[in-house]
């Protein structure tokens, strides 16, 4: 490309002086910008440039001439190839307060929020085997089945014996489906070619009760010898409770299709987090990490500072998590969420804990907290909890109009956070304090919780 201070191929010394949201070292050549993989902060490293645009491009670390002090030995042996992980090669008190200066720099950036009072990352003791669930793509080699994750960047699988951020149970599950699977001659879906029957394995274990849920999404309904490697499966893992077909056979890299049907056993396990009772069906989405989301929660709850006279409105409240949180200690809660089954879940989670102190709607926030605020009902307290794209900009001048006294907003992106607090502190709210929660050790993701207060 003209004009660029080097060429592709080229290999540069760099000085790492950052790490970008992805958890890639920032190294400038000659006032360019390269994004390095697995290079750190502090770090003189030898570099090869792999992909350059106008603004900045990427390199691949080839020597470090000078490691840096939070540099750590990966403890995986596939690290380097899968995508799974992004900062393994970084010391653990390093990437919590990575993750906090992500949130601060944000803030500022985005949000123009100067000064503002931002906690440290509440870290894991044991920031491994975190995981409850794994969505494992399978694939075949040399005519047998493999599992495991994708490589950066691309549909390649690194077949792997353990992750070592999944639940140990995964790991034993994934195992046993490929062994059992290809003995059944049970062909792996191909991408290109849209054939072969099985697509995914998903587990989903529950932490604190031990029960196991085993999904197997396939590329069409019937599944060769499906009560015979059902049976070897039931025998083979202790606490196993459902085994669960997922019906597929899309052109599509979304995992789950739209029919689902239980094998063997039933149709829910169940978790808890603190005190609170959960029923997970195969497509319900539940916090991956739930140590963390108990920590998380446990913040929110503080945040709203109920006393049991409040009515509270959940945003995105999905299965009811934090809904069921709130509502040992509010006087009502609300709670609203797009699709109908996590609807449904979140009901079944109401009448599993015997809260009747709930309810539940289903449609858009944006839609249905608007019509609630039209009809009458104000809350006390708004919490929202929404996707990575943050919250719809109809729902945030709703709150403004609603005026809460408090807003908590649980967020998993802390630039969508930013800008949604700006919009927030211009309609009369004052940002008070940020808790940054690590609930994906090992990658460059941060969960926070932030308190505004009506001013």
């Amino acid at each position: 490309m003209a004009g660029l201070p080097l060429k592709k191929n080229q290999t540069v010394e760099l000085v790492i002086e950052d790490l970008s949201h992805e958890g890639n070292g920032v190294g400038r050549y000659q006032g360019y910008t390269l994004f390095v993989p697995g290079a750190l902060p502090g770090e003189t490293i030898i570099a090869k440039a792999t992909k350059l645009k106008k603004q900045f491009g990427y390199a691949r670390l080839m020597e470090i001439r000078e490691p840096a002090a939070s540099r750590a030995e990966p403890p995986c042996p596939i690290y380097k190839r899968c995508g799974g992980c992004m900062l393994q090669h970084m010391d653990y008190d390093a990437q919590l307060a990575f993750k906090r200066k992500l949130v601060e720099e944000n803030l500022r950036r985005i949000g123009k929020i100067e000064g503002a009072l931002i906690h440290p990352t509440i870290g894991m003791e044991d920031p491994w085997r975190y995981r409850n669930k794994a969505q494992v793509p399978i694939g075949e080699e040399e005519g047998g089945l493999i599992g495991g994750f994708y490589a950066q960047r691309s549909h390649e699988i690194i077949d792997m014996k353990e992750c070592l951020i999944q639940h140990e149970k995964s790991d034993e599950v994934v195992a046993c489906v490929k062994e059992i699977a290809g003995k059944y001659g049970i062909r792996a879906y191909d991408e290109e070619a849209h054939s072969g029957l099985l697509r995914h394995v998903v587990t989903k274990v529950g932490f604190a009760t031990g029960e196991v849920m085993i999904v197997l999404v396939t590329n069409g309904e019937r599944i060769p010898h499906a009560e015979a490697l059902v049976q070897e499966l039931v025998e083979a893992i202790p606490g196993v409770k459902s085994i669960v077909q997922n019906i597929n056979t899309k052109r599509t890299n979304v995992i789950f299709g739209d029919v689902t049907r239980v094998l063997w056993g039933e149709e829910y396990i169940y978790d808890t987090i603190g005190d609170v009772k959960f029923a997970i069906s195969a497509r319900s989405f539940y916090q991956v990490n739930p140590v963390q989301t108990e920590r998380l929660y446990k913040k929110a709850l503080e945040y709203a500072a109920l006393t049991g006279e409040e009515n509270v409105i959940d945003a995105y409240c999905g299965i009811g998590t934090i809904s069921l949180f709130l509502a040992q200690k509010a006087k009502h809660v609300f709670g609203v969420e797009i699709v109908p089954e996590a609807i449904e879940d979140a009901k079944r989670n109401a009448r599993l804990n015997e809260m009747d102190n709930v309810t539940f709607a289903v449609g858009e926030a944006e839609t249905v907290i608007p019509r609630w605020y039209e009809e009458g009902n104000v809350a006390d307290v708004i919490v929202v909890d929404p996707p990575r794209k943050g919250c719809d900009e109809k729902l945030l001048q709703t709150i403004i109009a609603m005026k809460p006294k408090r807003v908590v907003y649980v967020s998993c992106n802390p630039a969508t956070l930013a800008r949604d607090l700006r919009i927030l502190e211009d309609g009369g709210y004052k940002m008070a304090e940020v808790q940054p929660v690590d609930m994906f050790p090992h990658t460059a993701h941060v969960e926070c919780c932030a308190l505004l207060i009506k001013k």
